[in-house]
This record gives C-alpha cells, structure tokens and sequence, in this order.
C-alpha cells in the first residue's frame, strides 16, 4: 500500500499517481544538480482517499455533480460548494497526522510553510490545470497546516476546477489530490519564468516576470511586472514597470499587501546577471523535462529558489524537418477551408495528394515556403497571390521577410521552375466545351476505378490505392485544367481592375459570375432545393423527417404516400454528393452518404423558406442579372474613347469568366468522389481487422497512417497501444488554434489589417462578394446544427463546399478564415451573397442573434 506522506527525496516516477504533477515535478528538480527547492513533504492522494473513504453524503454529492452540463451553472456552483464544506469538516485520522508531525518535526514545528494543492491531473503535457487548486502560504502551527490541508482538498471542488475538468473531459471522481508542505521562503523578489514566449510561442525567446516580495501578486495579476526578454545569453528587451504594491508574509501568518517604498518604484526588480542566471536555469529544467516550461522562482538572500515548473500546455507543436536550419510554414488548413484536426490515416491520404513540401504539426498540415522567400522574384509572386486571397497571411510573411537575418536569401538563378500549368498564360482560343470535356473525363476516370476496386483485397488494394493517387494528382494538376482557372481568375481581376478604372464600377465581376454554368458546387445547393419540392406536398412525410432519430429513416420512406419518390430523389441528391461533408479533404470525416440525416435539417428549411421551383427560379435570376450588367456595361464602354474595342474586349473577358469560372470547383469535386471510393474499400479491410482481432472497431483504422494500415494488413500485427495513444493525441489537437504562419523557432506570426477610415467598432476582414446588408446574425460552428430562416446572415470559422446547401437561405456570410477564390467565396459571389471573410474572432466577438451589418464591398463587418 502506497504511504500516506513522503518526502520529496522519497518520491520518484512510480509515485505520480499519489503525489500529483505539481510534488513529482518539484521532486525531480529538487534532484537537479545546482537548483535549489525548499524542502519540504507530500501529503498523498492515499491520505485524501483514506479521509473521504465511504463517506454516503460525499459521494452522493459526487454522482449529482457528475449527471450536470456545462449549462448547469448554478446547480454545478450550488453542489460544488455542499461538497467542500463537507471536506473542510473531516477529521484527518490519527496515522496520518503521525506521519505529518514525523516531517514537520525533522523540518521544525515552529518553520512557516507553504500548504500547496497537486491534484493527479495538473501539470501534465496536454493540461497545466494552472490556477485551479488553492494554495496557501506563510502558516505556522501543526493545527493550521492540518486546517489548510483539508481546504487543498475542497479546492478539488471549487467551480472554476470543476468546470475546468469538465471542460477537458477528466471525471471528477478520477481526480484526485495531494498536498504539499514546504519550508516558506521570503524573498526580495520573484516571479514566473516561461522558456518559450509565451506571446509568439517562439522557443528560443525565454521571458521573465518579475516584482518584489512574493510572487501571488503576479499570479493573482494585480501587481506590475517587470519583463525582460532573453535569447541565447543575451538580454534583448527590459520593460521595467511601476511596482507601487507588492505581497509580504505577515510574522503572525498569512499575507499581506504592502507599498513599495517610493525610490524602488521603478527600479529595476533584477540585475542583469539574475536575469541570465534565471536564463540558465530555466534551460536546464526545460532541457530536463523535455518541453517548454512555466516556472515558479524567488530570491531570498541573492540565493535563486525554484518553487514550481509545469509544461507550457497551450504552445503549437512545431513541424519536424530534420535539420537545425530556419523554415517558415504556412498553413494548409487556412487555403483548404478546414482548420479542424485531421486523424492520422486523413493527413497522410491528403500529403500524398499533393506536390508541396509538407509538414504535420498539431494535426494540421503546413506547407515549407522558406525557399520562395529567399529568392526575390518567388517571394514576390507569393506574397502577392497570397495577398490577393489572404491579406493576415501577406502581413505576417512580411514582417518575416523584413527580419533581418531569419531567412537567407538566395540569388533568382537558383530557383525552381513554376508549375506547367499555373505558369501557364490564360488561352483565350480556349473553346467553352473545355470545361464540359474536362469534366466528363473525370467522370468516366471515377466510374472505372469504382469497378476496379471492388475486384482488390488486401496488401494489393493498397498498392491500387497508392497508383490510383496518382491518377487523381494527374487529375488536380492537369495542365488544361489549371489553365481554364488561371484564366478565369486572371479574367476576373482584368474585369474588376478595367471596369473601376474606365467606369468607376468595384467589384463588377462578382455580378457577372452570378448563375455560371458546370458549377459542381453551387448546383449542389440548388439541387437540394429540388429535393424538398419532392417532398413539400406530402406533409405526412414532413411531419416524419422532423423528428427522425437515426439514419435508418430512408428504409422507412417507403410506407408514406409520396415516400417512395422521396425516397428516389433523396438517394439520387445522395449518388451524386454523398461523398461531401464538413472537412471533407480529411477521408475519415463521416460523409452524407454513410450519415444521410445530415441533410434533413437542410431540406426542412428549404420547405419551410421557399416556394415550389425555388432553386431554378434563384438561378435563373442570377443569369438575366449578370447578363443585364453585361449589357449595361458594354454600352457604356462604347460611349468612351475607343470604346468600341474596350467593349469587344470586356465582352470576350466575360465570355471567358463565364464559361471557365465553373471549373474551379470541380478538381476538389473529384478529389473527393475517389476518397470515398478509397474510404468504402478500406472499410471493408477494416471490418477483416476486427475479426481478425488485430483492431477492436473499424474506425481504429483512422488513428493509422496509410503505411502503418498496410503493415498491418499485410503482417496480421499491430501493438494497439499506438491506437490508444493516437486517440489522446487527437482529443489533444482538437483544442489547439493551428497558426496561418508558424517558423521552425515556434514563433506564431500574426497578420495585421492595413485598413483606414473604417467606422469605429467595425470588425475588419476580406472583402471577397460585394454588396452591404443587414440582418440577424446566426454564429453556427456544426452545419448539423443549423436552424436558418430565410434572410439570415451566417457566421462560422470556415466553410468548405459541404456548407452550400446552407448558402440558399441566408443574406450574407462572414467567416474567420478564407480567401478570395476559396470555396465558399466563389459560391458566395455566384449566390450573389455579401461576404467578408478572414474575420478574426468573428464567432466570439458576435453574439448569436445579434444584428449586424455585412460591408461585402469594403470588407467589414459592424455589430448594429
């Protein structure tokens, strides 16, 4: 049986379980070689279990506080605060108190102490639990350390822990505390050192706190610090701020706030030679631990002391490039419209899929673009393409480029060539049939690999898998194809940048790609219109989508009047889409057709919003309108000086928009159709893993990379503690923002907004759709949990093509990332709906149901 008290020099790394994060890692550096701790013991989790032990009230309490939700508040408050006074009244047993006298006698009954909380599930890599637990300081007395012990135990339960463990998914009666007991220190000075900033996360810049007296006034935030910042041994920034109060131990016990006398104001709370050595310090604990750390100090006597250090849980991880050279990434997530975590078998699918120097970090995918910095004409092109799409992007990669030293240049000679079709020069003999050619070769592409796969099994799928990728890359980067987008995009910026200048008409080009044809994403969202004409005249069939519970409901259709055509076209919509979703470019995110009840809150809405024949009435509005623009501005172009060639060459430039806009969503269209091939035959392997006992359920095959699911495949072998392990791994990088810019240092570059006269309070973002409206804004993070009415404006992180059927029923759309020819821009300008996109923090900074203003035209948003 584990002991009641030990130690620090009795605790090692068997002891975590019943010592907690905060004493293990307290332990480990009062072990260190040169780094000073106050001695001290660890009350263990066996006491606290020991002292609630059966207890009926504790844990009824318990289970009460376990059935609430997050919405729960006042419940979670009102329960929390029974079960510490319950704490706080239990008497510690004989035995253990023998064992606490026994430590406080080898340390002196009559030394103040510090009573510190160290719960089970703080101070771990993925979750600090900083600030949490209570602790105590400057008591004296074996009666009051017994008292404050007790209150570190119901500090478990006050609201803010609670919520915390709730919040990160830890059972309240999983967790457990301990408690230490260490000699008080009263230092001069004191503060918090993190060995990564913890501003930029870059992690060779340490930064340091610093104030006078104890280090609670910090912690608590209500004392200035003193920063200083240091790289590599040496002081590169000292902010030295006015220090007017500071905490002081009291002789009687506890803490008091005091002034700081006057002159000692402003000065500085550190020499120079502590701020290195506290340098020196931190990198030895952080090299000890292996991570970046947050670490607890004081000065006593000009002696250095450590009081704590626990993981910096909130830094994202770095790509791994192999070598100790500066890199900059960018990432993918923020181009592809999907900034959620990707599973192991999704990233690698995507990585092979694409040509670019990529790199995983956090679950996310960031491409290496150090290269096109360093060499003057790549960089150029880069940051105006990015530019045009992704303004933050363009700020954050300047402010690197202009840093002197970070990135080598390197002369223009040595660069790589473009790609073949994206250097390409827009073709305007390129016919209109084009496109349809183009798609229907991709068509016929998928029908065949939809036959052929069905005939392969095993080690042999996987190897088809691995040629048939690189059909689809064939496919994503043909030449042809790439042409017929460079042209429509470079025909779109000649409309817009002519048209202002000889009409002093903006964004024109978003009117005239309103309703283009073999736009394989924008007639998804008019087709489901078409479906709820099916089913709008039989409100028996209504009344039955409205509250199905699971996706067996098409089985089911068949015995309503009306239901077996429902039936028919909700399996046609599903032919043709059903391999669409959220986050579609991660080939483990649930599809439409594996969950078809997805789509019903979508179909009821168009019932509910629009009238019969709704969609091909909304597109062919769109067509006569764009055609009215075209006309309107042809006339007017022949009325100025050699007007009728700039007439005859605007309407060739709409020609092209037209006929070649389209396509821009159809390589992502078949990208995505050969995944769910993959994905419906990997399955299938997956179900023989399980029988096999190689994997317990079939989406265990998610948590592997490609390679790894084919070993295991082939050798009928797995160690499924990798699968364990990759799960925690996700659930981790689910919580963690991925960067537009992050470099090999871990520094997170943010971009600004070069904007003027905007009105005050106005939320800047991309002007991507034009046009300015009003209406109630709808902040919806799961497309399944949208409930729109018709008119609304939709706010949301990210939109991929999954989120079109969406598009019919709302005004306008405001995302906090995307760019100008991302998916839902170009759906955006083709609904004719207003939009701004890149807006930072746009779903926190708007409240639900509030009303606001879209400026699609001038690019931002006000809260009305």
């Amino acid at each position: 049986m584990d002991a009641f008290v030990l130690k620090f020099q009795d605790i090692d790394n068997a002891r975590q379980k019943v010592v907690g994060g905060k004493a293990m890692n307290m332990a480990k550096c009062s072990k260190l070689e040169g780094i000073h701790v106050p001695a001290g013991f660890c009350v263990t989790t066996e006491a606290y279990k020991r002292a609630i032990g059966e207890n009926q009230a504790f844990h009824e309490l318990l289970d009460r506080l376990a059935a609430k939700n997050l919405g729960e508040r006042e419940e979670i408050r009102g329960i929390s605060k029974k079960i510490r006074d319950l704490i706080e009244g239990i008497e510690i047993e004989n035995r253990i108190k023998e064992d606490i006298d026994e430590c406080l006698l080898s340390l002196g009954f009559e030394q103040a102490y510090a009573v510190r909380s160290s719960a089970t599930a703080e101070d771990l890599p993925d979750a600090s639990f900083a600030g949490q637990h209570e602790t105590y300081l400057n008591i004296i007395g074996r009666e009051s350390i017994l008292r404050y012990i007790r209150k570190c135990w119901a500090s478990l339960f006050t609201e803010r822990a609670v919520v915390y463990r709730m919040r990160n998914g830890f059972e309240h009666s999983q967790v457990y505390l301990s408690v230490i007991v260490q000699q008080m220190v009263f230092p001069q000075s004191s503060g918090i050192l993190f060995t990564a900033n913890p501003v930029t996360s870059n992690r060779k810049l340490l930064s340091i706190d610093a104030g006078f007296g104890l280090g609670e006034g910090l912690v608590s935030g209500f004392v200035s610090a003193d920063n200083y910042k240091v790289r590599e041994g040496e002081i590169v920034e000292k902010k030295i701020s006015n220090k007017k109060l500071a905490i002081y131990a009291r002789k009687e016990g506890g803490t008091q706030r005091r002034e700081v006398e006057s002159p000692r104001q402003n000065l500085s709370t550190l020499t120079d030679e502590q701020v290195l050595e506290l340098e020196k310090i931190g990198r030895k604990i952080e090299a000890y631990f292996g991570c970046p750390q947050d670490i607890e100090w004081c000065y006593v006597e000009g002696a250095l002391y450590i009081l704590q250090s626990r993981p910096i849980t909130t830094l994202y991880p770095i790509p791994e490039t192999g070598d100790q050279e500066n890199h900059v990434f960018l990432s993918v997530g923020h181009q592809q419209m999907m900034t959620d975590a990707m599973k192991p078998l999704g990233l690698s699918l995507f990585l092979s899929t694409t040509n670019a120097p990529m790199f995983e970090a956090g679950g996310r995918l960031f491409v290496d673009c150090t290269q096109s910095l360093a060499s003057p004409s790549q960089r150029e092109t880069l940051l105006n393409t990015i530019g045009q799409s992704e303004p933050l992007t363009k700020d954050a990669l300047t402010k690197l480029v202009e840093r002197e030293g970070f990135i080598q240049p390197r002369p223009n000679d040595q660069q790589e060539k473009k790609s073949e079709g994206s250097n390409m020069p827009a073709n305007f003999e390129d016919e209109p049939s084009i496109v349809p050619h183009l798609m229907e070769r991709q068509r016929k592409s998928i029908e065949t690999l939809k036959q052929t796969i069905q005939t392969k099994t095993g080690a042999g799928l996987f190897r088809f898998i691995l040629e048939d990728i690189q059909q689809l890359k064939k496919n994503l980067f043909n030449p042809e194809g790439l042409r017929v987008i460079n042209g429509a995009m470079k025909a779109s910026s000649w409309l817009n940048e002519k048209m202002n200048e000889w009409l002093g008409e903006k964004s024109v080009a978003d009117t005239l790609s309103l309703s283009v044809p073999n736009n394989v994403t924008s007639e998804m969202g008019l087709e489901l219109m078409e479906v709820a004409d099916v089913i709008r005249p039989y409100p028996e069939i209504i009344r039955y989508l409205e509250d199905i519970k699971d996706d067996s409901f098409l089985d089911e259709l068949a015995i309503f009047n009306g239901g077996q055509e429902a039936k028919d076209a909700i399996n046609a919509y599903l032919d043709k889409y059903g391999m669409r979703c959220p986050g579609e470019i991660d080939i483990t995110k649930t599809r439409w057709r594996e969950k078809p009840s997805i789509l019903i809150p979508m179909i009821l809405s168009n019932i509910r919003n629009f009238e019969h024949g709704a969609g091909t009435r909304k597109f062919e509005q769109g067509r006569q309108l764009a055609l009215k623009k075209e006309q309107e501005l042809l006339v007017r172009l022949k009325q100025l000086p050699d007007g009728e060639r700039k007439a005859e060459k605007t309407k060739q430039m709409i020609g092209h928009l037209r006929s070649f806009i389209g396509y821009r969503e159809y390589p992502k269209y078949g990208m995505v159709s050969r995944y769910y091939v993959y994905k419906r035959a990997l399955w299938k392997e997956a179900g023989q893993l399980v029988a096999a006992n190689i994997i317990h359920e079939k989406e265990d095959i998610f948590y592997l990379y490609f390679e790894e699911l084919l070993e295991a495949a082939t050798t009928r072998h797995l160690d499924y503690r990798l699968i364990i392990q990759r799960k925690k791994d996700y659930q981790r990088y689910k919580k963690l923002t991925p960067p537009r810019v992050l470099t090999s240092e871990g520094e997170v570059i943010a971009g600004e907004y070069e904007r003027e006269n905007l009105p005050d309070q106005a939320l800047p973002g991309l002007p991507v759709s034009s046009g300015v409206v009003e209406g109630r804004a709808r902040v919806i993070m799961d497309m399944e949990e949208a409930e729109l009415k018709d008119g609304d404006i939709l706010i949301t992180a990210y939109t991929d093509p999954s989120w079109t059927p969406l598009f019919v029923t709302i005004k306008a759309l405001v995302t906090e990332v995307g760019g100008l020819m991302t998916h839902g821009t170009v759906i955006a300008r083709e609904y004719g709906l207003p939009a701004v996109v890149g807006v930072e923090d746009a779903t926190k900074l708007v409240q639900d149901g509030q009303r606001i203003r879209v400026n699609g035209t001038e690019g931002y948003i006000e809260i009305l």
